[in-house]
């Protein structure tokens, strides 16, 4: 089974064929390829330095604007009754890894 582990987003993950990932959102394309940092063959590992030459990931995009849950940012001052609430949903690319070559 092939692994790789690629970047993108400021992240990075390791995926397989098969895959669904929720990654930071990208814009609107149907198939996007991915840069390989390391790649798992069975017994062999390739390591790039930074990137492994001639290795793609292949993936095709599932969901877009996928939603993450709620991050709550509160500010609270003691005995002043001061408070503020404030919420953030983070967007979401799901994508399903369709090939590594």
């Amino acid at each position: 089974m092939k692994k790789a582990v690629i970047a993108t987003g400021g992240k990075q993950y390791i995926v397989s064929e098969g895959d669904l990932l929720d990654i930071e959102l990208i814009q609107d394309e149907k198939v996007t390829k991915f840069d390989v940092m390391l790649l798992i063959d069975g017994e062999t590992i390739k390591i790039g330095t930074p990137l492994v030459k001639d290795v793609k990931v292949k993936a095709e995009i599932v969901n877009q604007n996928v939603k993450a849950d709620k991050v709550m940012a509160i500010r609270y001052k003691a005995k002043k009754r001061v408070h503020k609430v404030r919420g953030h949903r983070q967007q979401h690319t799901q994508i399903k890894i369709v090939k590594i070559a």
